[in-house]
């Protein structure tokens, strides 16, 4: 793993020079100005506070940038780690929190080492898709009180927060709420002037309403005090770790690395297409998962690779790992020389910037394609993982995410495709092959799947439907990549209905892979090996042909399949064509 990030390093920097670096510098500027606003927000949406945000976005810029799997990769707090981390504080504190983190971390190291990273492409796209919009509703609805200018008791989801809400009441600060629309207004225009691709409306709106709050003296809560060090106070030490709660934190901290994984590969793929450079999955894992055991230790939050962030490096000239680094380093210092004016930033304008993230977030293209072209697993997948995203915690709907997953990949795969045929006759014939035996008692079934045990049986129903227990059965079954042992108890239960009824059952075109279980599940020694063939062709030969050839037919002295000579599968197998 080291040698790989040492070859990156080498490649990356070979032809360095002043050039590239003002590329680097340059990018990182504009990184940094997007990454500000949305750090203090992701803070203060984990449940902690804005403080927290701006540190993990400076940890993560320097330390994970330095380490990552390829050079476009920017990392910080997030969205969809902020909807997770707000249950996890609420529930076990601070501690808890930064606990749960770093065993992620760990996780996350892991994963990288023994190279599982490849298990997150076998997610659909309608799971992480239902995924995203759930979180995105989850962090709409966790701004209503920074938005309203209240403050209300954490809640453990969005159905207990707005069962507060209607039981309580509230009183809304309409000064906050005015904020929160003028950010909103501004953030959605702004993308309209010919200059807003230099400055990001985030940090443009957050200004605004920020000048507005001081000029008009304005009475609404704002971020509070940040502290002129990268090393907060209230940080994760060996003192405060929750030791007897470390066995509940396990399956938090598997979500926190399920979800930093998919985050950190997704933004690595989106980079890799905009930029050409692959990302090295292993190598990035690792760097998030050391990045996320070191981060509590200063009072962050965990974080992982951010796709927006990715994005406006690719697209403003970054070459190298470098910007990451170099926006780490600006966002410090910001942190150092203007902490004072950032704790007046009001929270209502925070609330704006995270419900357009938010509605940003949404993979709105894909959902239009689910639902507009009626994909129904697409839809089911999409709408089970948001509704178990929105109303049960974040840890039970990546669980739910998986299942469905799994549920989607094995209803995909189980299609077995069971054609029955007529024998050709005439191609026979045509062939110099006659065929004399009544064409009725033969059922030809062209099989192509997986024959395992969510299919299996969908195999014995059809035969049992179609033909009789004295019919002489062949299975071509080229299209058969794999099989497991239910089907080769349905292949055994088939071959008894038949020798029973006085029929037969060939097997015809088994792939290597199926051949090989079949074998070493000794059904092959059972049924003989003068049941099986290399093709149906040779099959229906054996069940029906004259085994001489016409007199006039021609035959090829290179084509087996000329001759009428009717070869077992395992002697074909071995004839040297």
């Amino acid at each position: 793993m080291v040698k790989e990030w040492r070859l990156l390093i080498r490649r990356e920097f070979s032809n360095y020079g002043i050039g590239i670096f003002q590329r680097d510098l340059l990018a990182a500027l504009t990184v940094a100005a997007v990454a500000l606003p949305l750090a203090l927000a992701f803070g203060v949406a984990s449940g902690v506070d804005a403080a927290a945000g701006l540190v993990t976005a400076v940890v993560a810029g320097i330390l994970i940038g330095a380490l990552s799997g390829a050079p476009y990769q920017i990392s910080g707090p997030t969205g969809a780690m902020a909807a997770v981390l707000v249950v996890l504080a609420s529930r076990y504190g601070l501690q808890g929190m930064w606990v749960a983190g770093l065993i992620a971390g760990a996780i996350l190291v892991v994963l990288g080492i023994f190279r599982l990273g490849r298990v997150v492409a076998l997610i659909p796209a309608p799971v992480i898709s239902g995924f995203t919009s759930g979180i995105a509703l989850i962090i709409a609805f966790g701004q209503i009180d920074n938005a309203l200018g209240i403050s209300t008791p954490p809640a453990e989801n969005v159905v207990a927060k707005l069962t507060y809400y209607a039981t309580n009441g509230i009183d809304p600060n309409l000064n906050a709420l005015a904020l929160t629309l003028l950010v909103i207004v501004i953030m959605l225009l702004w993308p309209r002037l010919r200059f807003s691709q230099r400055i990001p409306g985030s940090l443009v709106s957050i200004l605004v309403a920020t000048a507005i709050v001081l000029l008009a003296g304005l009475d609404v809560p704002s971020i509070g005090a940040i502290p002129r060090s990268i090393i907060l106070n209230n940080r994760l030490s060996p003192s405060g770790i929750p030791w007897s709660e470390l066995r509940n934190l396990v399956i938090p901290a598997m979500s926190i690395a399920a979800l930093g994984a998919i985050e950190s590969l997704l933004c690595g793929a989106v980079g890799g297409n905009m930029t050409g450079i692959r990302l090295h999955n292993s190598v990035e894992l690792v760097a998030q998962g050391i990045g996320n055991m070191v981060i509590p230790f200063f009072g962050g939050v965990p974080a992982t690779a951010a796709i927006a962030r990715t994005s406006v490096n690719i697209k403003s000239g970054g070459v190298t790992r470098l910007t990451s680094i170099l926006h780490g380093v600006i966002l410090l210092l910001v942190a150092l020389l203007f902490a004072p004016a950032i704790g007046r930033i009001p929270l209502a304008a925070l609330a704006g910037v995270l419900m357009v993230t938010a509605w940003r977030m949404n993979e709105w293209s894909a959902i239009h394609f689910y639902f507009g072209k009626r994909l129904k697993h697409a839809m089911a997948a999409f709408l089970i993982t948001l509704a178990a995203t929105v109303f049960l915690d974040l840890t039970q709907a990546i669980i739910i995410g998986f299942g469905i997953s799994t549920l989607i990949f094995m209803s995909q795969i189980s299609d077995l495709n069971i054609s029955r045929q007529p024998v050709d006759v005439e191609r026979l014939e045509k062939k110099g092959q006659p065929f004399i035996h009544p064409e009725h008692t033969i059922g030809v079934y062209y099989l192509s799947g997986p024959l395992f045990f969510a299919a299996s049986r969908k195999l014995l129903d059809e035969v049992e439907a179609q033909d009789q227990p004295g019919a002489r059965l062949i299975l071509s079954m080229r299209g058969v990549p794999m099989i497991d042992a239910t089907g080769i108890e349905v292949l055994r239960e088939m071959w008894h209905r038949q020798q029973k009824g006085g029929g037969d059952l060939l097997l015809a075109g088994l792939q290597p892979r199926v051949e090989n279980l079949l074998q070493r599940s000794g059904f092959l020694d059972e049924i003989s090996a003068q049941h099986v063939f290399w093709s149906a062709d040779e099959a229906i030969r054996s069940l029906g042909a004259v085994l001489t050839p016409i007199d006039n037919a021609p035959i090829a002295e290179d084509s087996i399949d000329s001759t009428l000579v009717i070869m077992p599968h395992e002697d074909r197998a071995n004839q040297q064509i």
